[in-house]
């Protein structure tokens, strides 16, 4: 009988967090989406809702996002797979290296990758202007496609990636030994088994790049997104309603999109090969086919490349591209600065915000899978909303309703954590943002450990009358932190 099988009654520590996680996620991701709803009701916000149907500037401007969503989406997951296919299935040197350089867009800054391409590609670009003289329009959709898909493309790579490499090569060896040549067995065996994972990812890549802020601003121009509509809603027009109306335009699809994609992730893990894969997998030997892999592979890491080496040599010449003169100023100013206090304060920020992140996640996964045997998937789910409500919606949603005090019945019960009078100027907020939008990953790989974990470990220390928090101390944490 498992821990969570004979959970029908809660011990008091499991109680005492199952109240702080609802409690936590109240505070930081529900009444936040609440408060946006409810002011979208007022006039200019129902105004931008009803426009949606009737207004020409709004329809535009969710046909630009869902556009931009649609075309991320399909050539990300496109090249996430190339990639992913040429590290699985060909031999060539460089892989580990290629593999690393794969995944540097997603984990760097959004606007170092748009500054830069507009540094190489821009009107007056070094590689655009310096070698061919010619100066294009890199603003707008094309733009911002090229950049949100090379920064969301190692979403589907690593997706992918993990796909390709759990297919038993024997479902290969068997289409062989039917007569079926190596095109046909990708078309009708590798492809299908890799349908759910090419779904996911295309909403995974839809979801990031509707809710990208920095980009649509740094590199949109005159093509307006939901995403920088409300943000210019709130900072430039300083009308809450309108920003909240344009918010919850851009909740709708990104929620809906989530639930889908939750689906398929069910379905891949009914779908994929389970256990682990017998022999070796078949490789390209196809010419043609080497070479296409090669030449996309070699094409995207050069310009990964070449993104990134513009980065740091721009943090040693003066201008970029306009005065190329070697200077250690730029270090200096940062270092001797105001930027030195913004530097220590986001370390500082970051340092408190990600155990409290991991905890918090691993604790949900506990509960999800141990603990909750009613309404564990509503638990998942609303654990996962960080991730799955756009950034730019939050940051609103906080600005709404943490500018006063919370008060229930003229009681005060949360202090004002943003605003010109926030508490600690602010930072409390931040870490609260940076713990609901980075907790859904450690809940994610919580829950993956814990399903491979016998529960007869923590029902050994119950029965030896460990009381539950001392279990999910010293039995759980280290076991599912490995």
């Amino acid at each position: 009988m498992s821990v969570k099988a004979s959970g029908a009654k809660y011990d008091i520590f499991t109680k005492i967090a199952l109240a702080l996680v609802i409690f936590i996620i109240g505070f930081l991701i529900i009444l936040p989406l609440i408060n946006i709803l409810i002011y979208s009701t007022q006039p200019s916000g129902s105004a931008i809702i009803t426009g949606a149907f009737s207004d020409i500037v709004t329809r535009n401007i969710i046909w630009n996002t869902v556009k931009l969503g649609l075309t991320v989406a399909a050539l990300g997951t496109v090249l996430g797979f190339i990639m992913a296919y040429a590290q699985a299935r060909l031999e060539f040197r460089g892989k580990k290296v290629l593999h690393i350089i794969n995944l540097i867009p997603i984990i760097s800054p959004p606007f170092a990758f748009a500054t830069a391409i507009i540094v190489l590609f821009g009107r007056s670009g070094m590689i655009t202007r310096g070698v061919f003289d010619w100066r294009p329009t890199l603003y707008g959709f094309p733009g911002l496609v090229l950049v949100l898909t090379l920064s969301f493309f190692p979403i589907a790579y690593m997706n992918l990636l993990g796909m390709l490499r759990s297919l038993d090569p024997a479902l290969d060896e068997a289409g062989s030994s039917l007569g079926a040549n190596k095109a046909r067995i990708f078309r009708t065996v590798t492809l299908p088994l890799l349908i759910p994972g090419f779904a996911g990812s295309f909403l995974l890549l839809f979801i990031e790049s509707i809710a990208d802020l920095a980009n649509p601003i740094i590199i949109g121009g005159n093509y307006t997104v939901l995403a920088s509509r409300a943000y210019m809603a709130i900072n430039g027009d300083y009308d809450i309603s309108l920003a909240a109306g344009y918010s919850s335009l851009l909740l709708l699809p990104a929620l809906l999109v989530f639930l889908v994609q939750r689906y398929w992730a069910q379905k891949k893990s009914v779908v994929s090969v389970t256990g682990k894969p017998s022999g070796r997998p078949t490789l390209v030997t196809s010419k043609g086919a080497k070479f296409f892999l090669l030449s996309v592979t070699g094409l995207v890491t050069t310009l990964i490349v070449m993104v990134y080496a513009t980065v740091i040599l721009g943090a040693f010449v003066k201008i970029i591209g306009v005065n190329n003169e070697f200077t250690l100023d730029n270090f200096r100013y940062l270092l001797g600065g105001f930027a030195n206090g913004a530097i220590r304060t986001t370390t500082m920020l970051a340092l408190m915000a990600t155990p409290l992140a991991g905890i918090f996640g691993m604790l949900i996964a506990w509960l999800v899978i141990r603990k909750v045997k009613r309404g564990s998937e509503a638990l998942d789910f609303l654990g996962m909303l960080g991730i799955a409500v756009p950034g730019t919606v939050i940051g609103i949603g906080y600005a709404i309703t943490y500018n006063d005090p919370v008060k229930i019945s003229g009681v005060t019960v949360f202090p004002q954590v943003a605003g010109g009078a926030a508490l600690l100027g602010g930072s409390i907020a931040i870490v609260m943002v940076y713990i609901i939008r980075s907790s859904p990953a450690g809940q994610r790989s919580g829950i993956s450990m814990l399903q491979q974990i016998d529960p007869s470990i923590e029902e050994a220390s119950a029965s030896l009358g460990a009381p539950g928090g001392k279990t999910f101390r010293l039995i759980t944490l280290p076991l599912i932190s490995g």
